[in-house]
């Protein structure tokens, strides 16, 4: 049976106690691990504290703490602490806000998000972070599951949370625009002074949906203790400091982002670029700012590898992937294009953020890496039985972060055993390095042989014409599934049969023949989230057709 979870409990501030109440069953969780020193947090614990106000109290208030990528808005710590402040006090004394209330923000990546991300989090409130490209339809979804009170959004998008939150009984609050309700304004004229909400370390702060690349979302619930657990495992790998200068292009509703772009650069003092939007911004906020630690997606990496001639990457020390597997020909396309080496991770939003990783001469391109401290995994069988080295089989997880659906039936799912079953297919080799193969439900069984789709998409992205590509099996009379690859080719090379017969022949010869595409179809884009990950179940609700 999974052990009760041993991390420290705390006496609950939360006065609204829906998401309490609405965690799996005790015998649902995970086991967890809290065995090590660096994961020692007091009982009493709100993250905003031991990020802000302490790093205030460090003697760090008047480094840069965040800035937007166009220079137009700025917080060193101290302002962020005292901006958060103000939002704080229109939180609960003219919006009404009480502990373990949950407070819709959709947002931009921008200073103003963080600071009311901060706010929130120091009022004691539940953060439910949305994509600034969701629609009515899904915000609904969200603000039903999570019974939100407070629905703050970018005043460009407040129209899309005014359409629906009425309608669940949310009150819509816009900011960074005009007017006598618009948060920052009512921020303005309050107090700089707050006295952050004493949270239990075990509290609910965020719920985070899925991004959806089954098309059903699942909301994860994370407790304080958890957002500076993942800062702390992963710093080994990092090895971040407060010289350090991040940026990136994932949502800070998406939680490689809320890490790899808050939590991991407040840690440890450094500072922080926010672009609103991926691309060539991106590009440009690390030649204008100087970046040193870039977090983005593989698709991003393999655009900017092409780009790289046009910017001054002179400054980036460190690139981290997540959100997909990193194909290697992407990583080796990055290093010879800027010398760095990018370190690939393993995450998910069960996780909350990455727990396999590995950096600098402990790299091997091609694998993920190794499990970060307080992190225990294994590749296993159907019956949960531990599988040699070079078998393929399920990933297993456990460490001091796990899956805790709110109220949802796919717990027992996720979760068995003890273990997270984060769905992915892998292979373990004999130094204990984890070789991604293929999301389990991507797994494509042609004649009786198992083909990982994502190498066949590594294969074909080797070759020069082709700049993206997404891979998924398609039903047979004959074999069962055959492999067809959707690719997009590189500019000035146009779709033909001859093109489609060379690159067949191109990963024949890279790869065993029996994996090569046998249907290819040539794509303008990739359907992806927002967060860069290719929906491959809508590749595969096209392919038949």
């Amino acid at each position: 049976m999974p052990a009760v979870d041993p991390g420290p409990k705390g006496i609950s501030a939360h006065v609204d106690t829906f998401t309490r109440d609405n965690l799996p069953p005790l015998e649902q969780w995970p086991e967890m691990n809290w065995g090590l020193d660096m994961l020692a947090y007091p009982s009493q614990l709100n993250c905003s504290v031991e990020l802000l106000v302490k790093a205030v109290d460090r003697g760090w208030g008047n480094r840069p703490c965040t800035m937007s990528a166009e220079g137009a808005v700025a917080y060193t710590y101290i302002e962020l602490n005292e901006v958060s402040n103000q939002i704080a006090n229109v939180l609960v004394d003219d919006l009404g806000l009480v502990p373990g209330n949950r407070v819709l923000l959709h947002c931009f990546n921008n200073p103003y998000a963080v600071a009311i991300w901060f706010a929130i989090v120091k009022a004691g409130g539940v953060v439910v972070a949305t994509m600034p490209l969701l629609r009515s339809g899904e915000l609904k979804t969200i603000l039903d599951k999570a019974r939100v009170g407070l629905a703050i959004a970018d005043a460009r998008l407040i129209e899309t949370v005014e359409d629906v939150a009425s309608e669940g009984g949310s009150v819509p609050v816009p900011y960074d625009g005009n007017g006598d309700r618009d948060l920052l304004t009512l921020a303005a004229s309050k107090s700089t002074e707050f006295q952050p909400v004493d949270t239990a370390a075990d509290d609910v702060v965020l719920l985070a949906f899925t991004s959806g690349t089954t098309g059903v979302p699942k909301c994860t619930m994370h407790f304080h203790r958890d957002v500076l657990a993942t800062a702390d495992t992963f710093q080994p790998v990092l090895q971040a400091t407060g010289e350090d200068v991040f940026c990136g292009s994932p949502p800070l509703a998406f939680t490689f982002g809320l890490g790899g772009l808050v939590v991991f650069p407040m840690r440890v003092g450094a500072s922080t670029v926010l672009t609103e939007r991926p691309g060539p911004p991106l590009l440009q906020a690390i030649q204008d700012h100087s970046v040193t630690i870039c977090f983005t997606a593989p698709t991003a990496y393999r655009a900017m590898a092409d780009q790289v001639d046009e910017y001054d990457l002179s400054s980036l020390s460190k690139g981290v992937s997540a959100g997909e597997t990193l194909p290697e020909p992407t990583f080796h396309a990055f290093r010879q294009a800027t010398g760095v080496s990018l370190i690939d991770g393993l995450g998910s939003t069960e996780m909350l953020h990455i727990f396999i990783s590995a950096s600098g001469d402990e790299i091997r391109p091609g694998s993920t890496g190794k499990p970060l401290p307080g992190v225990e995994a294994r590749v296993v069988g159907e019956d949960l039985e531990e599988l040699p080295p070079g078998e393929v089989g399920r990933l297993a997880v456990r460490g001091p972060t796990g899956c805790r659906y709110l109220n949802d039936r796919r717990q027992s799912e996720y979760v068995q055993d003890g273990w997270n079953l984060t769905g992915d297919s892998y292979i373990v080799d004999e130094d204990g390095y984890f070789w991604f193969q293929a999301r389990a439900d991507d797994m494509i069984i042609s004649s009786g042989y198992n083909i990982a789709g994502p190498e066949v998409e590594a294969s074909l992205l080797k070759h020069q014409a082709v700049v993206e590509c997404g891979v998924v099996g398609v039903p047979d009379d004959t074999r069962g599934q055959v492999v067809k690859a959707f690719v997009v080719l590189r500019e000035g090379r146009q779709p033909s049969e001859e093109l489609a017969a060379q690159l067949k022949e191109f990963v024949k010869d890279d790869i065993a023949a029996y994996k090569y595409p046998r249907q290819i179809e040539f794509i303008a884009a990739l359907p992806k989230t927002e967060t860069g990950k290719i929906q491959r179940y809508k590749l595969r609700e096209r392919a038949p057709g």
